[in-house]
This record gives C-alpha cells, structure tokens and sequence, in this order.
C-alpha cells in the first residue's frame, strides 16, 4: 500500500491537497490539523492510507504519526468511517482528542457533527486501552494559526465547511456565530473548529 507521499505541493486547501509526484497528481484528504502544520510549505512529505471502496479508491494524509494512528484507531470502529474520522481529527486535535478518551469525555466527542451518543460512547470504550498502547500524546495544547482578515477567512471556511456536507445556510450561521462570539483575531483553523463544533 501506499505508505507516504513526497512531493511538490499545488494545491492546498483545509480538507485536502494536490500533491505531485513526477507529474502525477495526488488528492490527497487531510484533516485541518494537518493543513495547519502543512499550509507555509512548498515541498511536502504526508503519512498516507488508502481507503479502498467498490466505488472508490480515497488517500487520506497525516503530517504526524499520532494522527495516523489515531484516524486508523478511530476507522477500526464500527460505525465510525475514514470521513467521519477525519472530520473527528478536524474537530479535535490529537491531544484533546486523547484526553477526552482517557477522560471518558463523551460529550466532547459528540459535539463534532456526525457523531452520535452512541458513537462518541464507542470510540472511548474501544480506545481507553489502545491509545495507551500506542503511547498517543494526551496533554491539550493548542496551536494558533495564523490571522487573517475576517472577510477572507470567512470565505475559506465556508467552503471548507461545504467540502464537509455543511448546508450552506448552517455553515454560514455557525461562521457568522463564532466571528460575532471571537471579535476580530481568529485563524482559519480556529474559525473552522469552532464552526465544527457548533453544530
């Protein structure tokens, strides 16, 4: 299988990148953690895993191990697909991801759109033990992005949100929301997280 991609980066966007490899074109999903730590570079090494389907044949992309293997923990889980799990990922980042499994923090988990009760119950039940093993950072950090105009954040974070299967209508009430709650200085990244989370 696939296991990395390394090459020149043409497009970048919070859900996905073009990467090319000897002229060919990788699209390549990633999650908005990802995106943060990839969006200054122009040469780009990605952690991959190909999802394969009937239907399709999907690359998803990690710029760290423990998100790798945080997303393979989470798709292991019946009921939670590679999409969902990304969307988990974008939500949340590795560490807080961690410490509301190790916490048994349920509802936090539930606030990402497309995750249910029960769900959001599974991943701490199957998980508590396994990201233990796999020594996956738990301590919440948080990473600011960086600030731009809120006119044009507002327009990248709506199509990101589309991109997700955000109506447009809730996508820009939940944008239009976190930009009256956080006044001007807040990064893309931020901007989409909490929009994400405000469903």
């Amino acid at each position: 299988m696939i296991d990395y991609l390394k090459g020149k980066l043409v497009t970048k966007d919070p859900t996905y990148v073009v990467i090319d490899i000897n002229g060919i074109g990788y699209h390549v999903k990633i999650s908005l953690n990802t995106y943060s730590q990839i969006k200054d570079e122009e040469q780009i090494m990605l952690l991959t895993h190909l999802h394969i389907k009937e239907d399709a044949h999907t690359l998803f992309g990690f710029k760290e191990e423990q998100e790798k293997k945080l997303f393979l923990l989470l798709i292991s889980i019946s009921g939670v697909g590679p999409n969902t799990g990304l969307m988990i990922l974008s939500s949340l980042n590795v560490e807080e991801l961690g410490t509301a499994i190790l916490h048994d923090d349920h509802k936090t988990i539930q606030r990402v759109k497309g995750v249910g009760a029960k769900t959001a119950q599974r991943i701490v039940l199957e998980l508590k033990d396994k990201i233990q093993k796999e020594g996956i950072e738990t301590s919440a950090a948080i990473t600011a992005g960086f600030v731009q105009p809120n006119h044009a954040i507002k327009e990248e974070a709506l199509q990101a949100l589309l991109t997700l299967g955000f109506t447009k209508a809730v996508a820009e009430k939940n944008i239009n929301t976190i930009l009256k709650k956080s006044g001007k200085e807040i990064s893309l990244e931020e901007l989409i997280k909490a929009s994400l989370r405000s469903t």
